[in-house]
């Protein structure tokens, strides 16, 4: 079990939050939703906000009560149940139905599991002080470069040799970035969205200083940090301020 969890979420405008982070005794998820394109219809009568509450708590309840199962697996599940929730009042077959990243960890048995779907990584962190990055680029190598239209996007969403995100498809649990790592040696891991990923992206932070800071001020001040800088530098693309979420769960000593 962890021997702590703490993390902090915080909206990048006026609009609800779309980051989700939900944590257990010996499992940690944290989502990003993505905004909807303007002009896109979606398909679904809900939203964003709803597709990551739904999903999020379709994966706690996994999680609280699957301890063996891949965590793929879980995913898929989850995935499958929030479908079930608005498969009567939505077209899930839109390519622009509402989606979320998925960062998930486990810890038992001597190891901690790990999974990415898009770009939301886990970063472990190493007793010598050390980074392990997990994380999911394949959002950042479609055709053209950045920045990239609706339409590829469109195309591109949940299709083979583009980009994978919880959506509307299981499957898409079965594409994402997983593993296993021996816990000896591990202080904890960070999960985070990309809006605090722009410390290291944006910001020339390395991933040790963002641990560093994550473990010791906390998840509160590694989201200050990043305002901050948005404020000071301006933002490389997009938003201004994005949803900002990170999460710190601590391992025993071994």
């Amino acid at each position: 079990m962890f021997t702590e969890v703490r993390y902090a979420t915080r909206p990048g405008s006026a609009r609800p939050n779309e980051d989700l982070a939900v944590a257990g005794p010996s499992w940690a998820v944290v989502l990003d939703g993505a905004t909807a394109a303007a002009g896109a219809g979606g398909g679904c009568a809900h939203g964003v906000a709803w597709l990551v509450g739904r999903l999020g708590g379709a994966l706690a309840a996994g999680l609280a009560a699957d301890g063996r199962s891949p965590l793929a697996d879980i995913l898929a599940e989850a995935i499958s149940v929030t479908m079930g929730a608005h498969s009567g009042t939505c077209d899930l077959g839109d390519p622009d139905s509402p989606s979320t990243t998925v960062a998930m960890m486990r810890l038992g048995g001597g190891v901690v599991e790990y999974l990415v779907l898009g770009d939301s990584p886990v970063v472990l962190a190493r007793a010598d002080g050390g980074a392990e990055v997990i994380g999911d680029d394949r959002v950042e190598r479609l055709p053209g470069g950045r920045p990239y239209s609706a339409e590829l996007v469109r195309r591109m969403r949940n299709a083979e040799g583009g980009f994978w995100v919880a959506s509307t498809r299981p499957e898409a649990a079965g594409q994402a970035v997983s593993g296993v790592a021996e816990a000896s040696g591990l202080l904890g891991a960070g999960l985070f969205t990309d809006g605090v990923t722009r410390l290291v992206e944006w910001y020339g932070w390395s991933w040790e200083s963002v641990l560093a800071e994550l473990a010791g001020g906390g998840p509160g001040a590694v989201i200050s940090a990043v305002r901050g800088l948005e404020v000071e530098r301006g933002a490389v693309r997009g938003k201004p301020h994005d949803d900002a979420t990170a999460l710190w769960a601590a391992f025993p000593s071994s």
